[in-house]
C-alpha cells in the first residue's frame, strides 16, 4: 500500500520511532532507513531514549536522521516507553510514531515460514504470543503518526514503501490511500476512515454487469448515476476538508480512506476510484488509489 506525495527540504533532524508487531516487518524497515542514510538503532532500552536524543541534539548536523526500533514484548517495559516518549515532548523533542502491523493469520504464517516462536507464546500457540503483543502495543498503535499494514506487501513493497515515507526530501504534503474493500472479507485494519457504499444498487443483480468490475466505463456510469451518490460524494470531501487541515496542524502526513460495498468488486471500486480523482484536485493533496478485494470470488 503505497502513495505518491510531493516534498520539500527536510528539517535540521528528525526522530522516527518504529515499533509495532514481531513479524510485521520491523527489520526490513530498519534496513530501509539504513539505505536511505538514516542512523538507525535497534532495540534501544527505553531509559537510553532520552540519552541518544541528546547526543542527536549535539551532533551539530552530524546526525540529522535517527530512526529508533523499539522491540516492546513486555507489559513492564510500556510504562518505560511512556515515560521516554513523555520526556521527549516535555524536551521540545518532535518525533514521529510509526507502528508496523499485519493481519493475524499473516504473521502466524510468516513465524511458522521462518520455523521459529513468537517472543512471547511461551508454552502455547503463535497466535497466543501475537494476541499478548496485540494487548501490549494497542496503545502505541492509537497513537501512533503512521500505522502501516504489512499483510500484502513483500519486503520489497515495504521497502518501497518506507522510502516514499522517509525520503530524504522527507514528506510534507498530505497523502491520501483511498482503498476499496469488501465488508465479507473484513474491515481494513489502518483504515482512518470508512465508507459505506452498500445504499447504492449492487450491479451484481444486473446481468450484464455482473462479470464487470467497478473500472468498467458501464459499472462506473450505473454506480456514480445512481440517486444520492454524487450527494454522498460531494457531502464526504466536504467532511473531509476540516479533517486534512487537523492532520497538518498535528504533522500528520498520511491517512487511508476505505470505502465499502458487498464484495469489493462493483460500488466500492468506483466510488473509490472517483472519490480519489476529486480528492487529488485539493491542494497538498496526493492520492493513490487501491483495491484490496477486487478479483476475489
Amino acid at each position: 500500500m503505497t502513495v505518491e506525495y510531493e516534498t520539500v527540504k527536510p528539517p535540521e533532524s528528525e526522530l522516527v520511532i518504529v515499533t509495532g508487531m514481531s513479524g510485521a516487518g520491523r527489520t526490513t524497515v530498519a534496513h530501509a532507513l539504513e539505505d536511505l542514510g538514516w542512523y538507525v538503532v535497534e532495540n534501544l532500552p527505553p531509559a537510553m531514549l532520552g540519552m541518544l536524543t541528546e547526543l542527536m541534539s549535539r551532533s551539530q548536523g552530524g546526525l540529522p536522521k535517527l530512526a529508533v526500533v523499539m522491540d516492546v514484548r513486555s507489559k513492564d517495559l510500556f510504562p518505560e516507553i511512556r515515560e521516554a516518549l513523555s520526556a521527549l515532548t516535555a524536551g521540545g523533542v518532535g518525533y514521529r510514531l510509526f507502528y508496523l502491523d499485519a493481519h493475524d493469520d499473516v504473521l502466524v504464517r510468516r513465524f511458522e515460514q521462518g520455523r521459529r516462536p513468537h517472543p512471547l507464546q511461551a508454552d502455547g500457540r503463535i497466535l497466543d504470543g501475537i494476541r499478548r503483543e496485540r494487548d501490549v502495543t494497542a496503545q502505541l498503535r492509537e497513537a501512533a503518526e503512521v500505522v502501516l499494514d504489512s499483510s500484502d506487501m513483500s519486503v520489497h513493497d515495504l521497502a518501497r514503501a518506507v522510502n516514499e515515507l522517509f525520503s530524504d526530501s522527507g514528506p510534507i504534503i498530505l497523502r491520501v490511500n483511498v482503498m476499496s474493500f469488501g465488508f465479507k472479507y473484513g474491515l481494513p485494519t489502518d483504515a482512518n476512515y470508512v465508507a459505506d457504499v452498500r445504499f447504492i444498487p449492487n450491479p451484481h443483480w444486473v446481468p450484464e454487469l455482473r462479470p464487470k468490475t467497478g473500472r468498467d466505463a458501464e459499472v462506473a456510469e450505473y454506480v456514480l448515476e445512481h440517486p444520492g451518490t454524487e450527494e454522498f460524494i460531494v457531502s464526504y470531501l466536504k467532511a473531509l476538508e476540516p479533517v486534512f487541515e487537523g492532520y497538518r496542524r498535528e504533522n500528520k502526513h498520511y491517512a487511508t480512506i476505505a470505502v465499502g460495498c458487498t464484495g469489493g468488486k462493483h460500488r466500492s471500486v468506483a466510488t473509490a476510484i472517483e472519490l480519489g480523482r476529486r480528492l487529488a484536485q485539493l491542494p497538498n493533496v496526493r492520492v493513490n488509489v487501491t483495491h484490496r478485494d477486487l478479483g476475489r470470488e
